[in-house]
């Protein structure tokens, strides 16, 4: 592999580590601001947890604008003063209404990332090694979980204000990160379509030095002489390709992934663990998403998207079921931590290595910014909601019956896989562009 391509795409994958961080470690310092300004629970959990979320929805509907308008590598700078705005101004607040305001914007570069940093690594990537490098987006997403988990143990006892570090401490990765991405090079299909063609021959020889770049470019501008001007995705020809992205976004939220992360403590301490047991198996789930999603990076060029899906989608009805029936037959709780890892690992290697590849690939040059915010949109939108749904769920209808829904919806995406997701492992994106157009 070329060792400029693999720097550049690991610098805009580092996106997904801030990602990860900024998600996860508001989670050390929620209860000390909840009794800090003496919020209600409902205002605690709409304001000041909540605006981070929706500032993510935001960032993933309207992302596509700047990432096609400025360019990827310019809107990946943004993100990272994003990032980093909102790490500073979080960790000085001094109200519950400013410290939203900073977590919103936050928000709204996690939301954005999950559009332009998959979007420039595909465009950069050689066909054979294209699944392995926009992977790298996902794993640095499980890693900054990790180290913001990490960041908070080790913030916890340094005083009243450990709050203002734990939430402050993500300002000097996304320093640092910011400055990176300004040395990486713009994605030379963006400069295509701008007609930047000087540039964008250039990048390509940086890119693949042993070959001619006249070649590649002609494959591009062939693709679009073949687009009409201000065209958009939801016109009938990219109906499939729509599709796509709709139903992977679906079935990753629908599979429970979210709400399994976001509870795993409280479903572990309902079968019977005690807390401390259910916060050490909780550590477990992330060590094993981080495991598992190196395992996917490393087959995902090799078995291919379709395949790491079926294997994904198969554990996903396994382990599903027996989260399922260890809540109705009220098994013991010491089996659970065990469902719940093979849960994780069958997301880690099926959809959380495929999703942000597969959305990245099957969408044309001109019109990939708003293919990712489509399916980006989707992902984030249900996100927010199915996880919101869960504690209502558990307390109405059982745990047992949820995990069950979960297993079927999984079963349903193991047939969405069958019969109608296609390969595209080692094919050019403008090879992809004419399979999935012909669909």
């Amino acid at each position: 592999m070329n060792r400029k391509i693999l720097i550049w795409s690991i610098t805009a994958a580092l996106a997904g580590f801030l990602f990860g961080f900024d998600t996860v470690v508001i989670s050390g310092a929620e209860k000390t601001l909840q009794v800090l300004w003496n919020t209600t629970p409902r205002f605690h959990g709409i304001v000041v947890i909540g605006m981070a979320l929706w500032g993510t929805v935001i960032g993933a509907f309207f992302g596509a604008i700047p990432t096609n308008k400025m360019g990827r590598k310019n809107t990946l700078i943004w993100i990272g003063v994003l990032y980093t705005v909102s790490a500073v101004g979080s960790g000085l607040a001094m109200d519950p209404w400013t410290f939203a305001f900073f977590r919103f914007i936050g928000g709204v570069g996690v939301g954005a990332s999950t559009i332009a940093a998959p979007a420039y690594i595909s465009e950069i990537a050689p066909a054979k090694d294209r699944g392995k490098l926009v992977g790298l987006y996902q794993f640095n997403i499980v890693f900054g979980i990790l180290v913001a988990f990490l960041s908070n143990y080790l913030l916890n006892d340094i005083g009243e204000n450990a709050w203002r570090w734990m939430v402050g401490v993500e300002a000097i990765p996304a320093a640092i990160y910011t400055l990176f991405a300004f040395t990486i090079p713009k994605s030379p299909r963006w400069l295509l379509t701008k007609f930047r063609n000087d540039e964008a021959k250039s990048v390509l020889q940086k890119i693949n030095p042993n070959h001619n770049p006249e070649t590649l470019m002609m494959e591009i501008k062939e693709e679009m002489e073949n687009t009409i001007p201000n065209e958009n995705i939801f016109l009938k020809k990219y109906r499939f390709p729509l599709l796509l992205a709709f139903l992977i976004a679906s079935f990753n939220q629908f599979s429970g992934i979210n709400a399994l992360l976001y509870y795993a403590p409280r479903i572990l301490t309902e079968v019977g663990l005690e807390e401390s047991s259910a916060l050490l198996s909780s550590i477990g789930v992330g060590v094993t998403n981080l495991i598992f999603t190196l395992l996917g990076i490393f087959l995902i060029d090799r078995l291919g998207r379709k395949q790491l899906m079926y294997i994904g989608s198969i554990g996903y009805i396994v382990s599903l079921s027996l989260v399922s029936a260890a809540f109705f037959f009220k098994w013991e709780g010491s089996l659970m931590p065990i469902f719940l890892f093979m849960f994780i690992a069958a997301h880690a290697i099926g959809q959380g290595t495929v999703i942000w590849v597969f959305i990245s690939e099957i969408f044309p040059n001109h019109l990939r910014g708003s293919g990712q915010s489509f399916g980006s949109s989707i992902h984030w939108i249900l996100a927010a909601v199915v996880p919101s749904l869960v504690p209502i769920m558990f307390s109405s209808i059982g745990a047992g019956a949820v995990f069950l829904f979960f297993a079927i919806m999984m079963v349903f995406q193991l047939l969405f896989v069958i019969f109608i997701m296609p390969e595209t492992k080692g094919k050019t994106l403008e090879e992809l562009e004419n399979i999935v157009l012909n669909k």
